[in-house]
């Protein structure tokens, strides 16, 4: 019979319940849930008082009394950094950056620690690696400044030693290394993570100190121990992109400082990540020319438009059970997409393997990509080649009509600036679009009137347009 008391944690990812189940309702694995130690309320650092404020703040004020905090903010020395990060990293501000073992997480922070403009100390504490082992990969990366090492894992060891050496930067690596001895439970548990970060938070606000956490994720890519930890910080980073590839991405997924779903691009090399100063060179180079499953499109990231490359793969299947593997859009969106197009076009693609994937390692979450993967998977299926320097942009309904996206302008300059010459346009967004081109001017107008703008209602349409050149 299951215990009724207590509360118990999933060791995947983080999911708490009442009571012990065999399978966790968040991850849907089998018997990882953990009943979790007694929770002892935190202590503030040197003082017997109980603490339960992240911020420290106490009282209660009208709006209109709060005034206005103003933030200084000091500039990482890499400019796409600064742009993630909304103009510099925030001063008291706490940021938890997250990612898969060895797809730069580490590399990335020694980088900002040797380029970081300030006159102050800078703090690495690290649970994971000894202090001769940073100094190897510091050595290796060319790092020049001597900021200072600690080698443990100790809340309140480490409260000490903030407070002892009052650094401008704290870097924590990782968040799950470390325990508080006023907290029951072992390192790595929902409640030391949750208390220790809490700490550490009630300590940057309070000194004015910014502090970057690195943090674990699952097998499922999603960020490990409470989801409490993501609604605590500041700033989410999430490092996405293929560990044994060359090109890593680095996501703002939540930024109370700056614009959220901004993007940085990076190359990994024998002296660390170096910046991309253009996306496209990674997304969309090399792409193949008049080659079936393969199709152009734009998505919408922070404040940028984005070429990027998808590619769909339909085959016939040795399996019962044909297999659909997504990397890139949403798996269970892509279902649904193949479905539609199954329903509308007939492609009998029940008996067919299907494979979609966007180029360089980028997760989409952008239903204007809707369009091109159909496109894709159709031309895949046709063994035909959609029309060469295409853009096809639009969102696909369930009974194949195609809808209107946001930005469709801002998608469409970025397009012609790489020389795309035709445009595959939702059909209601004609008279819109239209009236923005005349009023646009200079060699932005220029670029628009050279080009072809066709306008589909539904995905037959769309199709005709694309095989047929209509």
């Amino acid at each position: 019979m299951a215990k009724k008391n207590g509360i118990f944690f999933c060791t995947e990812c983080g999911f708490e319940t009442q009571g012990w189940m065999g399978q966790c309702p968040g991850c849907g694995k089998w018997n990882t849930l953990t009943e979790a130690p007694k929770e002892t309320p935190a202590k503030a650092a040197g003082t017997s008082r109980t603490v339960y404020s992240w911020t420290d703040s106490a009282g209660t004020v009208r709006l209109k009394d709060a005034g206005v905090e103003k933030y200084e903010r000091v500039s990482t020395g890499i400019k796409q950094l600064d742009d993630l990060f909304g103009g510099g990293i925030t001063e008291g501000s706490v940021t938890l950056i997250v990612g898969e073992p060895g797809i730069g997480k580490s590399t990335i922070l020694m980088q900002l620690i040797d380029s970081y403009k300030t006159d102050r100390e800078i703090l690495y504490v690290s649970g994971e690696e000894s202090p001769s082992q940073i100094g190897m990969r510091a050595e290796r990366l060319g790092i020049r400044r001597n900021f200072l090492i600690c080698g443990e894992t100790r809340f309140e060891k480490i409260t000490e030693e903030i407070r002892k050496s009052k650094p401008s930067l704290c870097v924590i690596d990782s968040i799950q290394t470390l325990y508080s001895e006023q907290i029951t439970g072992t390192p790595g548990s929902v409640t030391q993570t949750r208390e220790v970060t809490a700490g550490l938070i009630r300590i940057a606000k309070s000194e004015n100190i910014s502090v970057i956490l690195v943090g674990h994720i699952t097998k499922e890519g999603s960020i490990a121990g409470p989801k409490t930890i993501e609604h605590m910080v500041d700033t989410v980073l999430t490092f996405e992109g293929d560990t044994t590839g060359g090109y890593r991405i680095l996501r703002s997924n939540k930024n109370r400082f700056g614009k959220s779903n901004e993007l940085a691009f990076f190359e990994m090399g024998e002296k660390g990540l170096k910046p991309v100063s253009s996306s496209d060179a990674l997304l969309v180079a090399g792409r193949p020319i008049n080659s079936p499953g393969s199709c152009l499109t734009s998505v919408i990231e922070g404040n940028e438009a984005l070429m990027c490359e998808v590619q769909a793969l339909v085959s016939s299947s040795c399996y019962t059970n044909p297999q659909r593997m997504s990397a890139g859009p949403d798996r269970n969106r892509v279902l649904m997409l193949l479905a539609v197009c199954d329903k509308v076009l007939k492609l009998n693609l029940t008996s067919m393997d299907c494979f979609v994937n966007i180029i360089g390692g980028l997760k989409v979450s952008d239903p204007a990509t809707d369009l091109a993967v159909c496109a894709a998977v159709v031309s895949s299926a046709r063994e035909a080649a959609v029309k060469p320097n295409t853009l096809i942009v639009g969102e696909v309904g369930l009974s194949g009509e195609i809808r209107p996206v946001s930005y469709i302008l801002r998608r469409c300059l970025a397009a012609v600036r790489m020389g795309i010459t035709t445009l595959i346009i939702p059909g209601s967004l004609e008279d819109s679009l239209e009236k923005e081109i005349t009023d646009l001017t200079g060699d932005a107008c220029k670029a628009m009137s050279n080009t072809v703008r066709l306008y589909p209602d539904n995905l037959r349409e769309a199709c005709d347009m694309l095989f047929t050149g209509g």
